[in-house]
C-alpha cells in the first residue's frame, strides 16, 4: 500500500467518524452523548494527518517505487471499517445484549421524596426499581405509573422492559429490566410504553419485592435518538 494511500486511508477514517457523530446521530448507538465532542475531535486529527501526510510524501514517488515503505496486502483490510462508518452503521444494542449484560446495581436511598399525585406517574425504570426495593414507605403501592423501554423476550412468552445504560461506551453496558405481566407478546427490541401498577410479590420496600408490573396498556413508540439513557417516558 502507497503511502498516498495510507494517507488517503485516515481521510477515509476521519471522514467517517465525522459522519457518525457531527452529521448523524449515528455514534450514540455506540458511545454516550458526552463522547461526541472528543469523536469530532478525533476525526478533525484523523483528516490534518492524512492531507500533512499526502503532503510530506509526495515527492517520494522514487522511495515508493522500490518498495522500501510498501505494507502488507493485508493491510488494504483497514478499508472496511472505514467505509463501514460511511456506508453501514450496525445496529444499536437491544434485547440480545440486554440478555447478557449484568444488570445495573440498585442505588441505595435512605430518603424518598413525595411521589407526585400526576396519574399515570411518568417514571424511569431506575426509579421504580429503587422505589419497589428500597421504599419502606411502599409509597408506589397502588399507583399507576407509566415507563418507555424495550422488549426483552424472557422463558415461557413473557417478557421484560428494559433499559441499556452506558458508563462510556457499548462494551460497559448495563441493563435495567422491569418483568411485565399482561399485555401483548411483541418481538424482541420492540420499543413501548407500558402503564400498570405493582405486580404484588414478595415486601414490597425490601429486597425481597419483585420489579415488575401489571400491564394495563402497552403502546408502540418510536425509538429514542440517544437510547442508552434510562429517560422518563416519551410523551
Amino acid at each position: 500500500m502507497k503511502r498516498s494511500l495510507q494517507a488517503g486511508l485516515l481521510v477515509l477514517f476521519g471522514l467517517g467518524l465525522l459522519h457518525v457523530s457531527l452529521f448523524t446521530d449515528l455514534c450514540l448507538r455506540y458511545v454516550k452523548e458526552g463522547m461526541r465532542p472528543l469523536l469530532i475531535a478525533s476525526g478533525v486529527v484523523l483528516i490534518l494527518l492524512g492531507v500533512a501526510g499526502a503532503l510530506l510524501d509526495r515527492g517520494k514517488a522514487t522511495e515508493e517505487h522500490h518498495g522500501h515503505s510498501g505494507l502488507p496486502r493485508v493491510s488494504w483490510l483497514l478499508l472496511l471499517p472505514a467505509l463501514s462508518l460511511l456506508f453501514y452503521a450496525p445496529p444499536a444494542l437491544g434485547a440480545y445484549t440486554a440478555a447478557r449484560q449484568p444488570p445495573r446495581p440498585v442505588t441505595h436511598t435512605d430518603d424518598f421524596e413525595p411521589l407526585p399525585r400526576t396519574s399515570p406517574l411518568p417514571m424511569t425504570l431506575s426509579d421504580f426499581t429503587s422505589r419497589v426495593r428500597e421504599d419502606r414507605g411502599q409509597a408506589i403501592q397502588g399507583r399507576t405509573v407509566r415507563m418507555t423501554g424495550f422488549v426483552t423476550p424472557g422463558d415461557g412468552g413473557s417478557w421484560e422492559l428494559t433499559r441499556l445504560i452506558l458508563n462510556c461506551c457499548a462494551a460497559d453496558a448495563q441493563s435495567v429490566k422491569v418483568r411485565i405481566y399482561g399485555g401483548p407478546a411483541l418481538p424482541a427490541d420492540t420499543w413501548v410504553t407500558v402503564t400498570g401498577t405493582w405486580h404484588p410479590g414478595g415486601t414490597l420496600g425490601t429486597g425481597s419485592a419483585a420489579v415488575a408490573l401489571d400491564a394495563r396498556t402497552v403502546t408502540k413508540v418510536a425509538r429514542p435518538v440517544n437510547g442508552y439513557q434510562d429517560a422518563l417516558p416519551l410523551g
